[in-house]
């Protein structure tokens, strides 16, 4: 397997509180991870470490051929293999994190302009694609604040994209929205899957992870309980926590 993202024996800690445990993982290029699990169970803190929002105290964790450093190394200056990481991860939060003073064309092309040094020009053109590409090539010129919440998570994930990553990550990237604002989001998702990008995906949306998931992974307490296809985790999970967690959430 041709992995982006490997974790090998991973740890993670919050004073004496054992967040990971153990993690073993691997994500191939143009693969859909989706992970699962109840609230608190590790899974947005499992994908902050793979763009080092949060640091790991112990195992492995390769990301796009970059060795992350361990929150030790950090701390000595490694932070020149973390911004080379960052450079290539996109990431999508529950809240959109635009710039309320800057339009939507400046929101995507800040990045691209100061960490890529693309010309204002490029910048501009791959924001107007982008745009289109989520359906909001009308609302260049507006701010967030003139957008519903289901636009500037598009917004977001438009200007994810203007840096080219070769992996994006998914934090809940509904929960925070109107159920009615919930399916637009969702589409513009299910065709990056389709383009074949790369993603790590954290989602209580049970029939959109079924859908666009190559795998599955189900983690509780901190620890990976199962790895399935999509149909056989939601037809015939193994593990007795992952066949109590979906008789859960799949009764709402």
């Amino acid at each position: 397997m041709n992995a982006i993202v490997e974790m090998k024996g991973l740890n993670k800690f919050y004073g004496t509180h054992h967040v990971l445990k153990d993690i073993d993982l691997s994500v191939a290029r143009g693969e859909v991870v989706v992970v699962l699990g109840a609230s608190g169970s590790g899974k947005s803190t499992l994908i902050r470490c793979v763009n080092g929002l949060e640091m790991y105290q112990n195992g492995s964790l390769r990301v796009d051929g970059f060795q992350m450093p361990v929150e030790e190394d950090r701390k000595l200056g490694g932070e020149r293999e973390l911004a080379a990481i960052r450079k290539g991860v996109g990431m999508v939060f529950q809240q959109f994190n635009l710039f309320p003073h800057k339009t939507v064309l400046e929101n995507i092309t800040i990045a691209p302009m100061r960490v890529r040094k693309k010309s204002k020009a490029e910048a501009e053109a791959t924001a107007r694609s982008l745009l289109e590409q989520v359906g909001l090539t009308a609302h260049a010129h507006k701010y967030p604040a003139q957008l519903s919440g289901g636009q500037q998570q598009r917004v977001a994930i438009a200007r994810s994209l203007a840096m080219q990553p070769h992996l994006m990550l998914f934090d809940e990237p509904t929960s925070a929205l109107d159920p009615e604002m919930v399916g637009e989001v969702l589409d513009v998702m299910r065709k990056l899957a389709a383009d074949g990008i790369t993603m790590m995906i954290v989602t209580h949306e049970m029939g959109f992870a079924r859908e666009v998931a190559d795998r599955i992974v189900y983690i509780d307490q901190g620890a990976i309980l199962e790895i399935a296809k999509p149909d056989e985790f939601f037809t015939q999970p193994k593990n007795e926590r992952a066949q109590s967690f979906l008789s859960r959430v799949l009764k709402h």
